[in-house]
């Protein structure tokens, strides 16, 4: 019978007891194997360097160094290399951060067992999972059979890419050979558009619904 590769898994969290119950719930799954754990996001740096896992997990709030600058230390050794944030926060703008420094997930520490090993699996498969609550689906979106492809024009839909690479609309009348005013106006015609109220909200949204990616 022919062995089943199993997924390494760095696990990073600086609270050594939530970093022991995850350890645990990860050895109940035949496909993953834990091969390190850190306390911060400095010795997590280290130890991917070292030992090259598959997969981090990784806690948002460390000493030393935070999840957002080691997601992006991680990428620099190896942008195979994926990267789920495991938290307790649920809001829209740590996602957004943590997207942008290039995580491809980003879950909640209530999850269950198996939704963890559903997360996982999704992210090595090439998916990028978000928190329920961003991706709950929109129950008068779905009604009126909104299709935000067809909502924006190309140059809307430029200027919403180069938005969610964090860009100031300057930087972005630079790249497009525009004015900062007629950017400025692309940017309230995108808000208006997508029903939001700013520019972080238009990038989640926009991800949430596959308009831009980050990568």
């Amino acid at each position: 019978m022919m062995e089943v590769k199993k997924t390494k898994v760095l696990v990073v969290d600086d609270h050594e007891l939530v970093r022991e119950g995850i350890v645990r719930l990860l050895k109940l799954f035949d496909n993953i194997e834990v091969i390190g754990e850190a306390a911060d996001g400095l010795e997590a740096v280290s130890k991917v360097r070292e030992d090259f896992p598959d997969l981090v997990l990784l806690d948002l709030n460390m000493p030393r160094m935070n999840g957002i600058d080691a997601i992006r230390k991680i990428k620099e050794i190896s942008p195979e290399i994926k990267v789920i944030i495991l938290t307790i926060h649920d809001d829209e703008e740590y996602v957004y951060k943590v997207t942008k420094a290039g995580a491809e997930g980003f879950i909640q520490k209530d999850i269950t067992s198996e939704e963890l090993n559903e997360a996982i699996n999704k992210v090595l498969a090439g998916e990028t999972v978000f928190p329920q609550s961003i991706i709950a689906d929109d129950t008068e979106v779905n009604e009126e059979n909104v299709d935000y492809r067809d909502i924006l024009s190309n140059r809307e839909y430029e200027v919403l890419g180069l938005l969610a690479k964090g860009m100031s609309n300057r930087r972005i009348s630079e790249e497009l050979y525009i004015s900062e005013k007629t950017v400025k106006n692309h940017v309230s015609n995108i808000l208006r558009k997508l029903d939001v109220n700013d520019r972080t909200q238009a990038v989640i949204k926009s991800l949430k619904y596959g308009l831009v990616r980050l990568k």
